[in-house]
C-alpha cells in the first residue's frame, strides 16, 4: 500500500516538473545574409530555425581583424531579429520584423538575436 502511494507521489511530481519545464524556443524560418568570402566573392548564407533568445555571432564575420561584416540580412522567421554591428550582440543595433523585406547592403552585422516581444 505504501509503495503504491510512493510511486503515485513520484509520478505526480514528475508530471508537474515536466509540465512546468519550458522547452527551448527556436524561431521558425530562415534568416539569410550576404558576406564576402575568402576568394573576395559575395556569398549567401542562411540560419535555419535559429535559436531564440541567444546571441548568434555570424561565423563568416566573427573576426573583425580578418573579415568584413556580413550585410543585407533578410529575416524570414516568425520572430523579430535584432542585428548588431559587433560580435556578442554589441555595438549599434537594428530590429528587423518577422517575415520582413530584405535589408539593403548598407546594413552591416556581425551578430544577431531573435526574440518575441
Amino acid at each position: 500500500m505504501r509503495l503504491r502511494h510512493s510511486v503515485a507521489s513520484v509520478c505526480g511530481a514528475l508530471a508537474l516538473t515536466a509540465a512546468l519545464a519550458s522547452p527551448a524556443h527556436a524561431a521558425t524560418g530562415d534568416f539569410g545574409y550576404s558576406f564576402v568570402g575568402i576568394s573576395g566573392d559575395t556569398q549567401r548564407a542562411t540560419l535555419h530555425d535559429p535559436a531564440s533568445g541567444e546571441c548568434i555571432t555570424i561565423p563568416e564575420a566573427a573576426d573583425p581583424d580578418a573579415s568584413e561584416p556580413a550585410f543585407a540580412p533578410h529575416n524570414d522567421t516568425d520572430d523579430y531579429a535584432m542585428v548588431f554591428t559587433e560580435t556578442d550582440c554589441s555595438g549599434d543595433s537594428w530590429t528587423l520584423r518577422p517575415h520582413g523585406r530584405p535589408a539593403t547592403e548598407r546594413l552591416k552585422l556581425r551578430s544577431v538575436i531573435f526574440f518575441r516581444p
